[in-house]
């Protein structure tokens, strides 16, 4: 067992399975308490019970009323929260419905913005908050409008917290494609040539899993002097 976050109480929004479970598992494995929410309350039980968490709660992230009944019954200061809720959308800009098109681009601001603002005053100076967006929009392409406009605004957000919140440190952890459950749901029969394809490609000859970035998200919440950046983890994708 490590000592990085020895003692410390870690939430992990979006913790039941991915990034966010493999993030509580190695914030469990470094000393710390762990607090997890999902949408599937199975799910949730079952990651719960595997990392023996200390507690855990179903609810959509993306429902303001229950996020801020979340946090308010946590008990106080907490340490870090990481956020991994929420899933990316796909398709070209004209042809989207006017509703999606809206809540794809509220639904991470306002979730970003909602989570800033029930840490504050529940969190120990020092403490952090770390989100995380992605690199697949910084290139245009076909399908990616919404995604390239929320790859531009989550960094601007994350500096400006970063000066709102201090001493709270807030970081944004982008990624590129990781194998993931929403990965395999998003690709459906094109997953294993999409993995197929990276692991050709890619500088590091494999396909970037969701240990990769928990390791990264761990070692942003243990190092105090790292606010407002934005850490790629893509295995040199944007290289290729």
């Amino acid at each position: 067992m490590g000592t990085e976050l020895q003692g410390q109480t870690v939430v992990v929004i979006g913790g039941s399975a991915g990034i966010g479970f493999e993030t509580a598992r190695r914030a469990r494995a470094e000393g710390a308490k762990v607090v997890i929410t999902g949408r599937d309350p199975d799910r949730l039980q079952r990651a719960a019970i595997e990392l023996d968490a200390t507690a855990s709660s179903a609810f959509d992230a993306h429902d303001a009323t229950a996020l801020d009944a979340f946090f308010q019954k946590l008990p106080n200061p907490i340490d870090q929260v990481l956020v991994t809720a929420g899933s990316p959308h796909y398709g070209p800009l004209l042809e989207m419905d006017p509703a999606d098109l809206r809540r794809a681009m509220d639904e991470p601001v306002q979730l970003t913005v909602r989570v800033a603002r029930n840490a504050v005053g529940r969190m120990r100076p020092g403490g952090s908050l770390l989100f995380v967006g992605g690199t697949g929009g910084r290139r245009p392409g076909l399908g990616l409008g919404i995604a390239g406009a929320l790859t531009a605004v989550l960094p601007a957000l994350t500096t400006n917290l970063a000066l709102e919140l201090a001493p709270i440190r807030v970081n944004l952890i982008a990624p590129g494609f990781v194998d993931t459950d929403l990965s395999a749901r998003l690709l459906g029969k094109d997953l294993e040539a999409r993995r197929n394809q990276l692991r050709t490609t890619l500088p590091i000859r494999r396909v970037v899993g969701p240990a990769d970035v928990a390791a990264l998200a761990v070692q942003i919440m243990s190092n105090t002097a790292l606010t407002g950046g934005v850490y790629d983890v893509d295995g040199g994708q944007q290289l290729t």
